[in-house]
């Protein structure tokens, strides 16, 4: 389009652009004709792509946004050529699904697996460096579950398709707490064990507090507070 046609006045190509009034209704027509097809397609795709996607899900949906937007407002695309995309994001999802199924490390490639970032209440920290996590992060993800106290965790696995699973273990074990500093009045709820036990506040570590006390093992940190139940 020429810009000496662009004029801040012009309603109608604002409002409607260059196609003819007429094609407002084809728009409607496009648009119903793609969304059936998409509800269709969304049902052939499986209960997995209305829960927490995988990176190849997440992908096909990507696609499909990218596919159904021509089909529905370009006047010179065909809804023949739409419906066909559609079809091959299908197929390309069953297909990859049925080669994960067929072959554990195919599956693996596809769908990747999944980490150990924390372990018998310690932060792994390599781990956490790898996928790009932060403190508050897994923070989060703790509260969340109800564990306020890194020694509850057994284990916290981030999964292939991003969401965190948590075991926790049956002992009862002094960690390091994780509510929010700031928030002092539900810190003061947390109880401390007998023993003068301290928390590294990088990975969580914990050991018994000494005169002078040494960095980490684990992590080298030299920062510590006293570890909670």
């Amino acid at each position: 389009m020429d810009k000496e046609a662009i004029h801040l006045g012009d309603w109608h190509r604002l409002l409607i652009g260059e196609a003819p009034v007429e094609f407002l209704l084809e728009v409607f027509i496009r648009t119903t004709f793609i969304y059936l097809a998409v509800l269709v397609v969304m049902r052939l795709l499986g209960k997995r792509m209305n829960a927490q996607l995988t990176n190849l899900e997440l992908a096909v949906m990507l696609t499909m946004g990218a596919i159904i937007s021509p089909a529905m407002q370009l006047p010179d695309r065909g809804l023949l050529a739409g419906v066909l995309a559609l079809l091959c994001s299908l197929t390309f999802l069953r297909g990859t699904n049925w080669l994960g199924f067929k072959s554990s490390k195919a599956e693996k490639i596809i769908q990747g697996t999944e980490t150990v970032v924390v372990r018998d209440g310690i932060i792994q920290l390599d781990a956490m460096a790898r996928n790009r996590l932060s403190h508050q992060q897994i923070y989060a993800a703790l509260r969340a579950d109800k564990v306020y106290n890194l020694g509850m965790v057994k284990r916290m696995y981030l999964e292939a398709y991003g969401m965190f699973s948590i075991y926790q273990g049956r002992e009862n074990k002094p960690g390091l707490s994780i509510l929010p500093l700031p928030d002092t009045e539900i810190r003061s709820i947390q109880l401390h064990p007998d023993s003068s036990t301290l928390a590294c506040t990088n990975c969580g570590h914990t050991v018994l507090a000494e005169p002078e006390q040494q960095p980490c093992s684990v992590c080298q940190a030299n920062e510590w507070v006293d570890a909670i139940l």
